[in-house]
């Protein structure tokens, strides 16, 4: 029996090491459906909305490293999916969406549920093309499966129901050496490094400042800190890969850094910027020699001016870096800049506490609390939102724990289907979503999801009834918060009606036998407080 379009589809899928589609059901997907029903090693994730399938695949894509896949049918379908692909598209991870098209011969008609998605994908992708002759397959997918993996990125096949089911061309998948490229190790040019440890050599007071780019770079950045006497100040991007194990970390900068972060930026007469494209410029000092090193060139210099740029994967650059280095002698910035740091947790560690005689469960303890009582290599996904807030100041990173939120994108509601994406891919580990009450509403259909696929990711719920980030912008902005408040059901209750676990809190003094049950648990449970 000849095979067709989906089963090559599938079956080059199958060499990029794709194990799951996630996605709903639609007719112009039929052959698509149907081709991952005999398949032997991939399945369907059946979601109940297309969103929570580009935002599960961006999850899983993002914890791997690997090429996740989401898919949507023709019109409304694939157009549920935009949402999550700019989240996926600008956390530069690697996702393919499969985005199905209606009939190739009534395109151009007005036809029912007729858009076009080669366009309107264009913006959250670094690839979007048509296939609209069963010829141009597998190349077109291959080139699609390419550009996603090599640019981490999102990458958008639109495709019509009936190429689908058209006859396969007796073409076989590239194998997995031509489809998936490895990262480039990028080293600067000897006299950019030159450059670079004279202009270091010559500062008296050093701060590194580290986003996400330093992944990877642990070793390197200690050293380099060490050499320097530099604090390190991180965005909310790099707290995973340079909290933990550094004597030298002074805490994050931002609106919802710590006040040592930023002094210890604005203390410095030099600040090496390294793997971080952090976008709010009013942190930034001006004033001071700037240095910044990143894999993209097209970073270089867009937040701060610069008075050096160095293209250069993070920690092969400090590695090269290292023994160009004079070293510093005078401490003097770092302990004054760690004494600062010691002072601005201590406040608030001062508020991550149960008010003895009090019900009231403040978010800050409820985040601590679990951060304690996580497994050792827990990830944990945060909604924008005041959980951002509580994830970027009391989970504690170790190296082994990983950290998902919508963190460039800013999408509410990215938290429970990033966990469901995550767990999904890695069910040996123990998966954490902190959602807010606001964005947990939003997608909280695909609680389903998490029985009907028996995904046992641990789900909480901060339930404070209202948009508490908006409402504190607003505030703070000068504006009468209008349009926050939540009237919320019991989320509890809700999750036990679906058959899930769900328990609701309400007294401070309860929780840490709450979430240890909760964390225990072997099935889905829901919590909210």
């Amino acid at each position: 029996m000849s095979q067709n379009i989906a089963d090559l589809m599938i079956q080059t899928l199958d060499q990029a090491g794709v194990q799951r589609i996630y996605g709903v059901v639609g007719d112009s997907l039929n052959g698509l459906t149907e081709a991952l029903r005999t398949s032997k090693t991939m399945r369907w994730v059946h979601v109940r909305h297309e969103e929570a399938a580009a935002f599960a695949a961006s999850g899983e894509s993002q914890v791997t490293g690997e090429l996740a896949v989401c898919a949507g049918s023709c019109g409304p379908g694939n157009l549920h999916l935009i949402n999550g692909l700019f989240d996926a598209q600008r956390s530069r991870t690697p996702v393919l969406a499969i985005a199905a098209q209606i009939p190739s011969s009534e395109i151009g008609g007005g036809y029912f549920q007729e858009t076009h998605p080669e366009n309107l994908f264009r913006e959250c992708s670094v690839y979007c093309e048509m296939v609209s002759d069963p010829a141009q397959m597998p190349y077109v997918l291959e080139n699609a499966i390419r550009a996603a993996v090599g640019r981490r990125g999102v990458a958008v096949i639109v495709i019509p129901g009936d190429i689908l089911l058209a006859k396969a061309p007796a073409r076989a998948p590239s194998p997995p050496a031509g489809l998936l490229p490895k990262a480039p190790r990028v080293v600067p040019a000897e006299p950019e490094l030159q450059a670079l440890a004279d202009l270091l050599n010559a500062g008296k007071r050093v701060t590194l400042f580290c986003g996400r780019g330093c992944a990877g770079a642990h070793d390197a950045l200690m050293q380099v800190a060490q050499a320097l006497q530099s604090p390190i100040v991180h965005a909310l991007g790099g707290k995973e890969f340079v909290e933990y194990d550094n004597p030298f970390d002074v805490g994050m900068t931002g609106l919802i850094g710590f006040s040592s972060g930023y002094a210890a930026m604005h203390a410095c007469d030099v600040l090496l910027m390294l793997g971080t494209d952090f976008p709010y410029k009013q942190f930034l000092p001006t004033g001071i020699k700037i240095a910044q090193v990143d894999l993209r060139a097209e970073q270089l210099g867009r937040r701060a001016k610069l008075d050096l740029g160095v293209v250069g994967d993070v920690n092969a650059t400090l590695q090269a870096l290292l023994p160009k280095l004079d070293g510093k002698k005078d401490g003097k910035h770092l302990e004054d800049s760690r004494a600062h740091y010691q002072r601005a947790r201590k406040t608030l560690d001062d508020l991550a506490v149960a008010s003895p005689g009090k019900k009231l469960i403040h978010p800050q303890y409820l985040a601590r609390t679990i951060s304690e009582a996580a497994d050792d290599d827990a990830v944990f996904t945060f909604d924008v939102g005041t959980p951002t807030i509580w994830a970027a100041r009391y989970l504690k990173m170790n190296g082994k724990r990983r950290l998902v939120g919508s963190l460039v994108h800013g999408s509410m509601a990215n938290a429970m289907p990033q966990a469901l994406g995550i767990k999904t891919a890695q069910p040996q580990r123990q998966v954490i979503s902190l959602s807010g009450d606001g964005g947990f509403s939003m997608l909280m259909g695909d609680l389903i999801t998490l029985k009907q696929e028996n995904i046992p990711a641990k789900i909480a719920i901060f339930n404070n009834g209202v948009l508490g980030f908006v409402a504190l912008e607003m505030k703070a902005s000068g504006f009468v918060e209008v349009g926050t408040d939540l009237d919320n059901p019991d989320f509890a209750a809700m999750a036990r009606a679906m058959g899930i676990h769900g328990i609701r809190v309400e007294d401070a003094a309860d929780l840490p036998a709450a979430v240890a049950e909760w964390l225990a648990h072997p099935a889905r449970p829901c919590w909210t407080c």
